[in-house]
Protein backbone atom coordinates (compact mmCIF):
# COMPACT_ATOMS: atom_id res chain seq x y z
CA UNK A 1 0.00 0.00 0.00
CA UNK A 2 1.31 3.15 -1.18
CA UNK A 3 -0.10 7.23 -1.09
CA UNK A 4 0.83 10.33 -2.76
CA UNK A 5 0.94 13.46 -0.18
CA UNK A 6 1.53 16.92 -1.34
CA UNK A 7 3.61 19.06 1.30
CA UNK A 8 5.44 21.89 0.75
CA UNK A 9 4.82 22.45 -2.85
CA UNK A 10 5.98 18.90 -4.04
CA UNK A 11 4.30 15.72 -4.38
CA UNK A 12 5.78 12.39 -2.42
CA UNK A 13 5.07 8.66 -2.43
CA UNK A 14 5.10 6.95 0.59
CA UNK A 15 4.47 3.46 1.93
CA UNK A 16 4.41 2.87 5.64
CA UNK A 17 7.90 2.68 7.43
CA UNK A 18 9.30 5.56 4.76
CA UNK A 19 11.53 8.32 5.74
CA UNK A 20 11.19 11.34 3.80
CA UNK A 21 12.99 14.70 3.94
CA UNK A 22 10.10 17.24 3.05
CA UNK A 23 10.38 21.26 3.25
CA UNK A 24 10.68 22.75 6.60
CA UNK A 25 7.52 22.10 8.90
CA UNK A 26 8.37 24.58 11.51
CA UNK A 27 5.65 24.01 14.11
CA UNK A 28 6.69 20.16 14.16
CA UNK A 29 9.04 19.39 17.13
CA UNK A 30 11.44 16.59 17.47
CA UNK A 31 9.76 12.83 18.41
CA UNK A 32 5.75 14.88 17.67
CA UNK A 33 2.76 12.53 15.10
CA UNK A 34 1.97 14.75 12.66
CA UNK A 35 -1.42 14.31 9.97
CA UNK A 36 -0.19 15.12 6.29
CA UNK A 37 -4.18 15.82 4.98
CA UNK A 38 -3.53 16.52 1.11
CA UNK A 39 -3.17 13.05 0.18
CA UNK A 40 -3.58 13.09 -3.73
CA UNK A 41 -3.83 8.95 -4.40
CA UNK A 42 -3.71 6.14 -2.67
CA UNK A 43 -3.33 2.83 -3.62
CA UNK A 44 -3.63 -1.05 -2.41
CA UNK A 45 -2.95 -3.42 -5.17
CA UNK A 46 -5.41 -3.26 -7.87
CA UNK A 47 -7.69 -1.17 -5.80
CA UNK A 48 -6.52 2.92 -6.57
CA UNK A 49 -8.13 5.63 -5.63
CA UNK A 50 -7.50 9.02 -6.92
CA UNK A 51 -8.78 12.14 -5.29
CA UNK A 52 -10.31 15.70 -7.26
CA UNK A 53 -7.78 16.70 -6.27
CA UNK A 54 -7.53 15.48 -2.74
CA UNK A 55 -9.46 12.02 -1.36
CA UNK A 56 -12.15 12.66 0.71
CA UNK A 57 -10.97 11.53 4.23
CA UNK A 58 -7.76 10.24 2.99
CA UNK A 59 -4.81 11.20 5.47
CA UNK A 60 -1.12 9.67 6.11
CA UNK A 61 0.23 9.70 9.82
CA UNK A 62 3.87 10.32 10.33
CA UNK A 63 6.34 10.70 13.18
CA UNK A 64 9.01 13.85 13.20
CA UNK A 65 12.30 12.43 13.20
CA UNK A 66 14.70 15.50 13.05
CA UNK A 67 14.77 18.93 11.41
CA UNK A 68 18.22 19.04 9.57
CA UNK A 69 20.07 21.04 6.63
CA UNK A 70 20.93 19.61 3.36
CA UNK A 71 24.16 19.92 1.47
CA UNK A 72 25.76 23.35 1.17
CA UNK A 73 25.20 24.89 -2.01
CA UNK A 74 27.83 26.97 -3.55
CA UNK A 75 26.67 30.35 -5.51
CA UNK A 76 29.40 31.87 -7.62
CA UNK A 77 28.93 35.17 -9.41
CA UNK A 78 31.38 36.66 -11.74
CA UNK A 79 32.02 39.43 -13.91
CA UNK A 80 34.58 39.21 -16.77
CA UNK A 81 37.06 42.38 -17.07
CA UNK A 82 35.19 44.18 -14.51
CA UNK A 83 37.14 42.62 -11.09
CA UNK A 84 33.69 41.57 -9.63
CA UNK A 85 33.96 37.94 -7.62
CA UNK A 86 31.42 37.22 -4.47
CA UNK A 87 30.74 33.64 -3.32
CA UNK A 88 28.09 32.69 -1.23
CA UNK A 89 26.35 29.92 0.23
CA UNK A 90 22.91 27.94 1.00
CA UNK A 91 21.36 25.34 3.12
CA UNK A 92 18.17 24.53 2.93
CA UNK A 93 16.40 23.16 6.21
CA UNK A 94 14.26 20.02 6.17
CA UNK A 95 11.74 17.94 8.33
CA UNK A 96 12.36 14.55 8.14
CA UNK A 97 9.29 12.49 8.52
CA UNK A 98 8.93 8.46 9.45
CA UNK A 99 5.33 7.18 8.01
CA UNK A 100 3.65 5.11 10.74
CA UNK A 101 0.10 4.87 8.96
CA UNK A 102 -2.25 5.52 5.63
CA UNK A 103 -5.58 5.97 5.76
CA UNK A 104 -7.99 6.20 2.80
Amino acid sequence: MYAVVLTGGKQYQVSEGDVISVELLKDAQKGASIELDKVLMVADGDNVRVGAPYLEGGKVVAEVVDQIQGEKVIITKFRRRKHFQKVTGHRQRYTELKITGINA
